[in-house]
């Protein structure tokens, strides 16, 4: 496999998933990358986030809303919908049972099981606060 070649609006692009938490769509990694790099297309931002998802360095995430969300936070968790603004939130848990999931249900599987997505949906804290 030929290697990939460096690219400052990929890295620029891969630092700003870096900083956000609420899992952007690339319409959002479009418009804030593009205040660094003001002459970038959206389909370099799309073909740039496949890529670094290709690669493993981020997760695409998808969600009813039809869009693709990116993460850069590649290790295992869980994610979060708001039913009422549609923000994706990422949750801290992961009990035992997780840790041995694919394992229980491949074993019933004629297939393989690499792993696993767990999405819980609800209202966000701040639709909480808003709808008091």
């Amino acid at each position: 496999m030929a290697s990939i070649k460096y690219s400052r609006q990929r890295k620029a692009i891969k630092d700003f998933l870096m900083t956000r938490k609420d899992h952007p769509t690339a319409e959002t990694v479009y418009l804030n990358v593009r205040e660094t790099y003001p002459h970038i297309s959206l389909g370099t931002v799309y073909r740039n986030l496949t890529l670094l998802s290709d690669m493993g360095e981020i997760q695409r995430l998808h969600f009813k809303d039809g869009l693709d969300h990116f993460d850069a936070d590649i290790r295992s968790h869980s994610h979060f919908l708001c039913t009422e603004c549609g923000s994706v939130l990422d949750i801290d848990y992961q009990s035992d049972d997780d840790l041995y999931l694919d394992e229980r249900v491949n074993s019933g599987f004629d297939g393989r099981i690499t792993g696993h997505i767990t999405y819980f949906q609800g209202i966000c804290p701040e639709c909480c606060k808003t709808s008091v």
